[in-house]
């Protein structure tokens, strides 16, 4: 006996409503507005590898990008295999957004102030003082830090609107 899954029009009365595709300007806030993501990588076996990353979602070039050290075990993976999907959580369970694509990975910062640098520096909100601003590009080379740059070539997601009752 086949079972199936209800679609929208079939779905049972009082079940309420089904989650809804969400469009690529909601899909784009909702990589904008949260700071925290899941990014999953391909391991060996063909599995996928899941981090709990920060992440910053520039929509004009459809990149995203993330702020890692130069021996990550998703750096590895990233370079064997660059495959990658972001998951961003929404306002609750049912919404969220996903964006895919190939990564590459930048090369590590050596001089502070470098090129790496100062993409590593244009995801932080900036310093006010400069003294600040060196410390973090100098730090950046100690940590020896990189870039994961995903050029994202699909998005998707969905969001349950739930009605409110004033």
């Amino acid at each position: 006996m086949k079972t199936r899954v209800a679609n929208e029009e079939e779905q049972k009365p009082g079940a309420g409503p089904a989650p809804r595709p969400l469009t690529d300007e909601e899909l784009s806030r909702l990589l904008r507005e949260q700071q925290f993501a899941v990014l999953a990588t391909v391991k060996r076996s063909g599995h996928p590898h899941l981090s709990t990353v920060l992440h910053h979602w520039s929509p004009e070039e459809r990149v995203v990008r993330i702020s890692t050290t130069a021996d990550r075990l998703k750096v590895r993976q990233l370079r064997r295999d660059p495959h990658a999907a972001l998951h961003v959580s929404g306002p609750n369970v049912w919404s969220f957004a996903v964006a895919e694509g190939e990564a590459e990975i930048s090369e590590v910062t050596t001089v502070p102030g470098d090129a790496v640098g100062r993409e590593l520096l244009a995801l932080t909100p900036g310093f006010d003082d400069p003294k600040d601003e060196a410390a973090f590009l100098e730090q950046m080379v100690a940590d020896r830090r990189v870039v994961i740059r995903i050029r994202v070539s699909r998005l998707y997601g969905t969001a349950l609107d739930i009605p409110t009752s004033d």
